[in-house]
């Protein structure tokens, strides 16, 4: 991984520039808390304790800032990421179902296959991200740490997942294809400047050139510069070039033969017609071993030497051409011991390293490394410091595999597979923006994923639009219409769709009910009202009601009415739902109730007003704390000139709440029932509401006054049929 600077900014800045000094003065510090879960911090001003503290009334609020030294994905790193969690969301899949079918099934040749394939998709991935940020000017990771991903993946598959079957194979030509693809040695350019040479072994990379493509199995290429010494002075160099060309084109290969025990027999017959070319080299005189200008017989007999599988010839030209042991550990399972297999490897390769040691600054040479030797655990923790997505990949194959330990760690209880993908998948919540991901990842890790994938789940931001590009003045109605837009509907839609996914019930109606505080900050009232539903939050649905109501107070009942309108299609849904409180479903109901009186008021309908008015206080609709406020709204009516809007026994009625209220305000519970009213009059407390509500009482002794002027008494003034409008 690339080293990352420490030096964290802020954003918004804490302390503006060329303020520092006066912070200081101020008394206070920072502090800052690390996340148990990634790179990122909690920083916040605080108190210096060598500094009195002074009491103050009340908390004092402190802004806190986040901020992680995890860089944030760049664009095709973000790409690399989503499109390889698909191969892993396959393997979870496949390991899902042998946990319902059996161990058994797990290490079956269908099985197997599907792993191996889905481990090459890994590699040709990374391949094809190594080719396209090879070609970019600038990328957050260079081409050359994805090609190092690529050959850790590449030498993982030919180790530990070969084809069914194969798994006892020799697996020395598979490694030395590993090795010519991902290490290309001798270059192409070599080999041009050669071929143009009329007498190419009077250059001095003539006979080095020759001696690695040997090494390197590349047949071809060996054959045609041997064939360049046919005009060579020395009649043994020609004679014995034309009997080595045929010997490296002959050298078996295990793919070439059905049967293994083709492959020893022809290899051991091989060995024999190398034996008999050394014989032919040894007596070549030393006089013509020289040809003034190099020491062919040397050079041959390096070659020779190779073919003969010279475990000390092999070490000394790799150390001549600087290779390392990488080299040497593949050149042995070609030519030294053609039948080493896989499980053979590790003893080899710790021969190879005690005298060529890897270099343990370079974190691929340290994976490669622990690959050939057999340790798959050493390899996950090199690869975790190279990149954590290369851990966490490999660590879940190999546990698909049965490479690595199962069983969880006393101290952290998770296994060695499930730290390295949590880890990686803490790695990735440096960009909230990928908690889609990032929640896949935690949710295959056992029970402490899970705890990890809903705290992540509840924290998911929901506000992704841009602050600050809207103006002042657009704000209100561009907020609105961003969101009935879906755009935050759309977050908590997805976020909803995952916890059902992975059955996560209770994070759900957690976030349902963050989702619906969001909405009533929006005055998305109706939105807030369905989310408090969804996750079952009757106190919460209560309060989103409040905050409806309190619109009366603070806008007026225009705006009120507009907003119950978005509301009132929940009403009819939530009383027929199972578990509803009704306690909160009436203070909806009240709602509805009373923004249709007002919308009756509004249009002049007094009379169906006056009934909706009565109608509301019959039916137990109204809190206490509103009786207050819907008496004064009964005064205007009272006071109608052209007909008595109320029948005598609805009069009575407000009568009676009147003097309740009154009554229990001399008793001392006015807070009980003049709280909303003394905030709708926003003046003079207690006393401008008592006074009010004389007003209201002079009113209904007016309207008596008038109802027994005109001789109704008891009786209704018009007959008609109450409904109630819900």
């Amino acid at each position: 991984m690339n080293s990352i600077d420490h030096h964290l900014n802020l954003f918004p800045s804490l302390i503006q520039v060329g303020h520092a000094e006066q912070f200081t003065q101020s008394g206070k510090t920072l502090l800052f808390a690390q996340s148990p879960l990634n790179q990122s911090y909690a920083v916040f001003p605080s108190a210096r304790k060598d500094v009195p503290s002074t009491k103050t009334s009340g908390v004092e609020e402190q802004p806190i800032f986040f901020a992680s030294s995890e860089t944030l994905p760049s664009s095709e790193r973000r790409l690399f990421i989503g499109d390889t969690s698909i191969i892993f969301a396959a393997l979870q899949n496949l390991t899902n179902t042998a946990q319902n079918r059996g161990q058994e099934w797990l290490h079956s040749q269908e099985t197997h296959d599907v792993i191996r394939k889905l481990t090459l998709d890994y590699v040709n991935f990374t391949r094809e991200c190594w080719i396209h940020t090879s070609s970019q000017g600038s990328s957050q990771f260079s081409g050359d740490h994805y090609r190092s991903l690529y050959t850790c993946l590449a030498l993982f598959a030919v180790l530990y997942v070969p084809e069914y079957g194969y798994e006892d194979a020799p697996v020395g030509d598979d490694l030395m294809e590993w090795l010519n693809v991902h290490f290309i040695e001798p270059s192409t350019e070599e080999g041009d400047h050669l071929s143009g040479l009329d007498r190419p072994w009077e250059d001095e990379t003539f006979w080095p050139y020759l001696v690695r493509v040997t090494l390197r199995g590349l047949s071809k290429a060996a054959i045609f510069f041997l064939a360049t010494l046919s005009t060579h002075p020395s009649d043994n160099l020609r004679r014995l070039a034309q009997r080595l060309s045929p010997l490296l084109q002959s050298q078996p290969h295990l793919q070439s033969f059905e049967a293994e025990r083709d492959f020893a027999y022809a290899s051991h017959r091989w060995k024999d017609k190398v034996k008999a070319l050394r014989i032919e080299l040894d007596s070549v005189s030393e006089s013509d071993r020289h040809d003034g200008i190099e020491n062919w017989w040397d050079r041959l007999s390096d070659i020779v030497g190779i073919l003969e599988g010279r475990i000390e010839v092999i070490r000394r030209v790799c150390e001549d051409l600087g290779a390392d042991w990488r080299e040497i550990s593949v050149s042995w399972g070609v030519f030294a011991d053609a039948r080493l297999r896989r499980q053979d490897l590790p003893e080899v390769v710790s021969q190879v390293l005690d005298d060529m040691p890897q270099d343990p600054t370079n974190l691929e040479d340290m994976v490669h490394a622990a690959l050939f030797s057999g340790d798959p655990a050493k390899a996950l923790s090199h690869a975790a410091q190279l990149d954590p997505w290369l851990a966490a990949h490999m660590a879940d194959l190999m546990q698909a595999l049965s490479l690595i330990e199962k069983d969880a760690n006393e101290d952290s209880g998770l296994n060695i597979r499930d730290f390295y993908v949590l880890g990686y998948a803490q790695y990735l919540h440096a960009d909230p923006a990928l908690w889609r991901i990032i929640v896949a990842y935690m949710f295959s890790c056992g029970e402490t994923g899970v705890r990890s994938a809903d705290e992540v789940l509840m924290r998911v931001p929901l506000k992704l639009r841009s602050a600050g590009s809207i103006t002042h003045g657009q704000g209100e109605q561009n907020g609105a219409d961003n969101l009935k837009s879906g755009d935050l509907a759309g977050v908590i839609k997805d976020i909803n769709a995952t916890c059902y996914e992975y059955q996560r019930e209770e994070v759900r109606r957690t976030i349902c009910r963050i989702a619906a505080q969001t909405f009533v900050q929006e005055k998305e009232y109706g939105l807030a009202l369905s989310y408090s539903s969804s996750a079952e939050d009757w106190p919460g649905l209560g309060r989103v009601v409040d905050r409806v109501l309190e619109e009366y107070i603070t806008a007026g009942p225009e705006q009120f009415t507009r907003y119950v309108a978005g509301i009132a299609p929940s009403l009819q849904a939530l009383r027929m739902q199972s578990g509803a409180q009704g306690i909160f479903i009436h203070r909806l109901m009240f709602a509805v109730r009373y923004a249709e009186f007002h919308q009756r008021l509004g249009n002049q309908d007094l009379q169906d007003a006056a009934w909706d008015l009565v109608s509301m206080f019959q039916d137990g609709l109204t809190p206490k704390s509103w009786w207050a406020v819907l008496l004064c709204d009964s005064r205007q009516l009272l006071q109608h000139d052209a007909t008595l809007l109320f029948p005598y026994a609805s009069a009575c009625i407000l009568l009676q709440h009147l003097e309740e209220v009154i009554a229990r305000t001399d008793q001392g519970s006015g807070d009980e029932y003049l709280r909303v009213l003394i905030s709708k009059l926003n003046s003079g407390g207690t006393a401008e509401a008592l006074h009010a509500l004389q007003g209201v009482r002079l009113a209904l002794a007016k309207y008596f006054a008038r109802c027994t002027m005109i001789g109704t008494g008891g009786k209704q003034v018009l007959e008609r049929k109450f409904i109630a409008a819900v």
